[in-house]
């Protein structure tokens, strides 16, 4: 199809956005990625705070190199809306804060023990155990694991989330996986300060390694499907993905069954069922958006996290 000029009629959508044009004029060959440039540009304001929706049935123009004005079905006079999605800031930024939380908590409460808690007796202060410093250094790798994959791993189709969302997703981290385990972990009378069962802590340990290399290994399969920078999305294949439609979340969930086996602690099973509950969704939104996505070329999944159960 040549390439004409095509005028839209833009309004927007929920607040009004200074400077924001009534029209715009642009190619029917041009990509959406172009479209938000442009109407950011005249706006005044950053290209990332745009949501750009169909006038006629309020369907998502895509901010992407890869989807054509024509593709949309935006014609000549058609109409869209424009909402402003408020302060924004990139996706890398809070993963990073998401996880620095736990790699501070953990080693300030596990060092200032003898001052947070009361001993449990009248000896000296005991110190902690090998379960608890091994507890530590467990988690500690595991969070040190996923800042290293933020930096170096991890590409993301959307370059940033609502300002707002960071003190949501922190929560999780800094009060769930930060302050309830640590404080409960590292406590002088906690069931991880006294010898526990050392089956269990070395099994612990080798569901821990696996979990965390075959998380890690997921995700560098996810990385390779999509081109830095791109927001291409392909069809993982390899260790794992022949189970479920999202290994890495039954590697996370392994690794950290591995980390409830070695800390002994309530406080890791309730972190467990929050996270593995919250990883289930995820799973079965990726489920339905591969099948709608690549129909016949994808082949579906019976599960979508945990093998034999959901």
């Amino acid at each position: 199809m040549s390439a004409k000029a095509i005028t839209l009629a833009v309004t927007p959508r929920g607040k009004p956005i200074k400077k924001l044009p009534e029209e715009i004029t642009i190619s029917s060959t041009g990509s959406g990625d172009e479209l938000y440039r442009q109407l950011a540009t005249e706006a005044g304001t950053s290209v990332h705070r745009l949501r750009v929706t169909k006038g006629s049935d309020g369907a998502l123009i895509p901010n992407s190199k890869d989807v054509s004005i024509n593709r949309t079905g935006l014609l000549d006079h058609s109409a869209i809306r424009v909402k402003d999605l408020g302060p924004q800031v990139a996706w890398r930024t809070v993963f990073f804060i998401e996880y620095i939380g736990p790699l501070l908590i953990h080693p300030l409460i596990y060092v200032l023990r003898p001052y947070i808690y009361s001993s449990p007796n009248t000896r000296p202060f005991p110190g902690p155990s090998t379960e608890q410093t091994l507890s530590l250094v467990l988690i500690c790798i595991h969070f040190i694991k996923r800042e290293l994959e933020t930096l170096f791993v991890h590409r993301f189709s959307s370059a940033t989330m609502p300002f707002t969302n960071i003190f949501k997703n922190s929560f999780h981290y800094w009060v769930l996986s930060g302050v309830n385990l640590a404080y409960w972990i590292y406590r002088p009378y906690a069931p991880s300060a006294d010898s526990s069962n050392q089956v269990l802590t070395y099994f612990g340990l080798l569901l821990f390694v696996i979990g965390e290399l075959g998380n890690l290994n997921a995700h560098i399969k996810l990385r390779n499907l999509r081109s830095a920078g791109g927001k291409e999305r392909g069809i993982p294949h390899g260790f794992g993905f022949g189970l479920v439609t999202c290994p890495n979340y039954m590697f996370e969930t392994m690794a950290w069954i591995g980390i409830s086996l070695v800390a002994w602690s309530w406080s890791t099973v309730i972190f467990d069922v929050v996270s593995v509950g919250q990883m289930i969704q995820w799973g079965l939104k990726k489920e339905k958006n591969y099948r709608r996505d690549f129909g016949d070329k994808y082949k579906k999944k019976r599960y979508t996290t945990l093998p034999g159960i959901i």
